[in-house]
């Protein structure tokens, strides 16, 4: 059934009515869609806009559409234009020519424009709990391991000792502030279009602060060609999609990294591996490999929605129903790699002493022994040279620092005395480090209790 036919005396082309359908895609918020529609009638019936036996009628008959697609009773027709033709034929149908009033007041417009802000409110919650989920994983993670030692990198290169518990406090932040936006967008985006007709609203008498108020917004939106035309906050949850993805590839990329031969810093769990059809060696980081390529993905569904966006003057217009798939792949994208991500990650093996090794090879203490230096009364800037040069002889001799005798260090500079070695260990380099935000232990534990406050 169409809900437009009238006008029409002619049949649709077969590709334009398949062109033009939407019901493949938007039948996912049927749910939403009901419920708006339920809370339009008890509010028509309030108004006195139906009568009370009409409202009673519809709101059975919607329940009962609700349950028996809940259920598994009533299939979606796919061969319906949309899911709001499919829901008031359907209603129709079972309750006779009460159905039909189920529109009064309202357009497809500010309906769909209903049913996607629901929807995708949703959804910004549920991706903010599974934010919280893996931030719980990674503060586990953090307070198991305040004393691992590991490099920090710059460009790649070994830079400075720092702790696990550090490193990973770093992505703490990240997906906070991810999950923080997830609740500013929210914020903004929780006001009803509906009442706002196709964009002049209606002169109905409807009441739509109680709508609003049914389907737990803050109130209606101020203007009605902007409540039907807005999809400003699902560019602006894309975006936030987009920059959690990033994160998480960032993240994915550091794990492919550590996953290597040549690093051997983790042993990923079978259950997020995979293996070579060719090769029997091979354990492969596939779940982090697949997030960092999907990440392109959802950056393009935001690339997508902005360009269908950038020319469309006002009001309503028929490109806008672009943002639905863009969406939905998005939404789905983003929700899987973070539940795939999060189990990767709890499950992930740490080779502590492989890690510490690795800081000590690095020649990640140079910093501290040119320190050491200054505090011996050499200028930093010849402490500078005196330890390039040093770690030049050590590169020669394919040893760490640490591993050079009191004569050796002696040769570079009479300063060093026996406390060098206790000055450029791990664990000196890193406890030293206490101002907030650094890896020492006194900064980690006030890192730890930040973090534990910035999940509730």
């Amino acid at each position: 059934m169409k809900l437009w036919g009238g006008r029409f005396t002619g049949e649709t082309n077969e590709l334009v009515a398949k062109y033009n359908s939407s019901i493949t895609f938007d039948s996912r918020f049927w749910r939403e869609d009901i419920k708006g529609s339920m809370a339009h009638a008890l509010m028509l019936g309030n108004q006195g806009i139906i009568t009370h036996e009409e409202t009673e009628l519809i709101h059975k008959g919607l329940t009962d559409i609700y349950n028996d697609i809940e259920a598994g009773r009533l299939e979606i027709d796919m061969t319906a234009e949309d899911i709001h033709s499919f829901v008031e034929a359907t209603l129709t149908e079972r309750i006779g020519d009460a159905g039909k009033k189920l529109h009064t007041g309202r357009s497809r417009n500010d309906q769909v424009a209903l049913d996607m802000r629901m929807y995708s409110r949703n959804a910004a919650t549920e991706i903010g709990k599974k934010l919280k989920k893996l931030l719980t994983t990674i503060l586990s993670i953090m307070k198991e391991n305040t004393e691992t030692y590991m490099p920090g990198f710059t460009h790649l290169q070994k830079a400075q000792p720092v702790t696990l518990a550090h490193h990973l406090g770093a992505y703490f932040e990240m997906f906070s502030r991810d999950r923080s936006r997830l609740k500013d967008a929210r914020e903004r985006m929780n006001y009803s279009p509906l009442g706002s007709g196709a964009l002049a609203g209606t002169t109905y008498p409807l009441d739509r602060e109680m709508t609003a108020k049914a389907l737990d917004f803050y109130g209606p939106t101020e203007n009605s060609m902007d409540g039907v035309s807005d999809r400003d906050y699902l560019i602006e949850l894309l975006s936030c999609f987009s920059m959690i993805m990033m994160h998480l590839s960032r993240f994915s990329e550091e794990i492919i990294i550590w996953n290597t031969n040549e690093y051997r810093f983790i042993e990923i769990d079978d259950a997020y591996s995979t293996g070579s059809s060719i090769m029997p060696q091979k354990k492969n980081p596939d779940i982090a490999e697949l997030v960092r390529g999907k990440t392109g993905r959802v950056y393009g569904s935001l690339i997508t929605l902005l360009t269908a966006l950038k020319g469309l003057p006002l009001a309503y217009n028929k490109d806008l129903q672009e943002d639905k798939e863009a969406f939905f792949d998005a939404l789905d994208t983003v929700s899987d790699s973070i539940t795939l991500f999060d189990g990767m990650l709890s499950t992930l093996t740490f080779n502590k002493e492989v890690m510490a090794q690795s800081a000590k090879n690095g020649f990640t203490n140079a910093t501290d022994a040119a320190d050491y230096l200054v505090v011996h009364g050499i200028p930093f800037r010849d402490a500078h040279g005196i330890i390039g040069r040093l770690v030049l002889y050590c590169i020669d001799k394919n040893c760490a620092l640490d591993d050079l005798s009191l004569d050796e260090f002696k040769q570079f500079s009479p300063a060093f005395e026996q406390d060098i070695y206790e000055a450029i260990s791990l664990k000196t380099c890193v406890e030293k480090r206490n101002t907030i935000g650094a890896p020492g232990m006194q900064a980690i534990e006030r890192m730890i209790a930040h973090c534990e406050e910035a999940l509730y």
